[in-house]
């Protein structure tokens, strides 16, 4: 057995974040505004055959958490993924991964706040300007940075209550839209082909991910060791049930005609059942969905640039830690400062081709670290979560991404390669000024 024990200023970190609110956090940055507009794409592709896809993902998801569940619970610093993958594999692969997923998700939350300041500026015209678009983006990360500097308590109650304020109209969408279904709309047509629903997966596995930026705080969350899987499973079985209720009541009730409906496809739905009304609490919903999104990339990401300063490969001052508050204060005034830049600069729509590769190379690296993490028998305290089969549950996710990454195109492996390359100098020109 090997030990892995807190390093610089993580003990003074507060394990605050229990199972509810890991829970919630996992469905609050796994359901984000992809799913408002997704059952459009995936109805394009698959037709009612739709279904197919999500079970297929789900599936895949269920693998992947599975590594990450027992690699959290046997390392529970701060960081996850880049903690997992840097305990395993040493600092260099960690901080490549890290370096990737602390990009991709930069840009996506930018492309989520930019696309959120768009949804408002609609709602309230006065906010539509430039000018407005940029105080609003600025407004939105100053106070979302301003309540995780004061404590991750406040940071997570606000997850939790967008995640409540987020799943309410869709439930709503859900409950009455299924008595309306058409039947007819949803008659199997047949299996899909592997290229298809290849071509699919791997832009609907998007609406999956998000448990590697919520549990990015793990040496914020109360007894990993448990709390961690349980979160993990809890999370997936509640996403995929709602995806599939969302799915099958949108095409129930719009049928064929769904895929005309792309920029706004439940809105279009709801508008059948519950008309004007059901538009704009879907719509309203959507605008939430996006803040909830922000709020918990904001509880999570920055936390990737304190492990980065805390092992070295960043400026000291990053990994400070609030003396009142105990939060990493400076890196989350850093990423916000960062995100906020970006959004109110960019439309960074591009950067989905980024997004999906990157994230399944690193979830890639993260079953593989899964694995490596068990046969060694590292532990953090407490008794760890194994995985069943030895090898079998990493070296399945591992041959179902693979399988995924084949369906991506050379421009996108091009671009991830770029971030890689940027990434080890990093590494490579810290460390010679470290040795200096």
């Amino acid at each position: 057995m090997i030990a892995v024990t807190e390093r610089g200023s993580e003990e003074r970190l507060v394990r605050a974040i229990g199972f509810p609110t890991l829970t919630a956090n996992i469905i609050n940055l796994t359901i984000g505004a992809g799913i408002f507009v997704l059952p459009a794409i995936v109805a394009g592709s698959l037709g009612a055959a739709a279904p197919v896809a999500y079970i297929v993902c789900a599936s895949l998801m269920a693998l992947i958490v599975a590594c990450f569940a027992a690699a959290g619970s046997r390392v529970s610093m701060t960081g996850g993924l880049y903690a997992y993958i840097e305990v395993a594999f040493g600092p260099f692969v960690g901080f490549v991964a890290g370096v990737l997923y602390w990009l991709t998700a930069a840009f996506a939350v930018a492309s989520v706040a930019s696309a959120f300041a768009g949804s408002v500026g609609a709602l309230v015209p006065a906010l539509a300007g430039s000018i407005g678009r940029a105080t609003l983006i600025a407004l939105v990360f100053v106070a979302l940075a301003a309540l995780n500097v004061r404590g991750v308590r406040w940071g997570a109650h606000v997850v939790q209550l967008a995640t409540a304020a987020k799943l309410l109209p869709l439930a709503i969408f859900v409950a009455t839209g299924i008595w309306f279904v058409n039947g007819g709309a949803l008659r199997w047509p047949g299996l899909p082909s592997t290229e298809t629903l290849g071509r699919t997966c791997i832009i609907l596995i998007y609406a999956f991910a998000g448990v590697e930026l919520a549990l990015m705080p793990t040496g914020e969350v109360r007894e990993p060791s448990r709390t961690v899987p349980r979160a993990v499973f809890t999370a997936l079985a509640a996403t995929t049930t709602f995806y599939l209720l969302i799915q099958t009541v949108a095409q129930g009730l719009l049928g064929a005609s769904l895929t005309t409906y792309s920029a706004a496809p439940l809105a279009e739905a709801a508008s059948r059942v519950l008309g004007g009304t059901g538009r704009t609490l879907i719509l309203l919903g959507a605008t939430v969905s996006m803040f909830g999104y922000m709020s918990g990339d904001m509880l999570g990401s920055p936390r990737t640039l304190y492990a980065f300063a805390r092992d070295g490969m960043l400026p000291a001052a990053v990994a400070r830690v609030h003396d009142r508050f105990r939060t990493p204060h400076v890196a989350i005034v850093l990423h916000a400062a960062i995100v906020g830049l970006l959004a109110a600069s960019s439309s960074f729509t591009q950067l989905a081709i980024l997004a999906n590769v990157a994230v399944l190379s690193l979830y890639l690296i993260g079953v593989t670290a899964a694995f490596e993490l068990q046969r060694r028998d590292v532990r953090s305290g407490g008794a760890p979560f194994r995985l069943p089969g030895g090898a079998t549950v990493p070296v399945l996710a591992a041959l179902v991404i693979v399988w995924l990454l084949s369906h991506a195109t050379a421009r996108e492996f091009g671009v991830e390669a770029s971030v890689i390359a940027l990434a080890a100098g990093l590494y490579f020109m810290r460390k010679g000024v470290g040795q200096t």
